[in-house]
């Protein structure tokens, strides 16, 4: 009789042991994959920040480009392009970072370097500058979101890929999400 509950309680040890290790592996894909989302929130905040910046520099050099309209053209194209494009966290794949990635880049080349190259007279403008130093920051906030971006998603690959842990995360659905990669040229 003793022996039996020394192997019964063997055995809800060994059980508990199991599903301790179970749990743990859950909850940490499940929060590595929500600081992935949550930081994906963060890359696109940064490029709202930068979308809400173009009415302003739109106008700013309306008063100075009265007669030529090609430039604000193509930069209100390409911020029309870059709004329409919603990505939903739980569809990130590739193609969609690489889609979202080319229409950004679009929206970066059409701004301030189309601007200022045409419109010389606008750097002595004080507006001009104003906006043209809180696009430059906001750059930059999006190179460092995009970079820890990239660290969370290594962080979550390299977890989830991990054995026994790959078995997990197969079983409960948990994917490799993508990276951002640089544009070429």
């Amino acid at each position: 009789m003793k022996k039996s509950y020394i192997v019964i309680g063997i055995i809800v040890i060994i059980l508990i042991g199991i599903f301790m290790w179970f749990k743990g592996s859950y909850n940490q894909m499940v929060t590595r994959s929500e600081g992935v989302s949550s930081q994906w929130s963060n890359v696109e905040n940064q490029y709202q920040r930068r979308l809400d910046l173009i009415p302003n520099l739109v106008n700013t050099v309306k008063g100075y480009a009265e007669h030529e309209q090609n430039t604000l053209t193509q930069v209100v194209e390409a911020r029309a392009k870059a709004t329409q494009m919603r990505i939903n966290f739980d569809q990130l794949d590739e193609k969609t970072i690489r889609q979202f990635n080319s229409m950004q880049g679009e929206l970066s080349s059409a701004l301030l370097m189309a601007i200022s190259e045409q419109y010389p007279n606008l750097k002595a403008n004080e507006n001009f500058r104003d906006l043209q130093a809180q696009l430059e920051g906001t750059e930059n906030r999006i190179a460092v979101e995009r970079r820890k971006f990239n660290e969370d998603v290594k962080s979550y690959n390299a977890y989830i890929r991990s054995f026994p842990k790959n078995i997990l995360a197969n079983m409960f659905g948990f994917t490799v999400k993508p990276y951002f990669e640089a544009t070429a040229g």
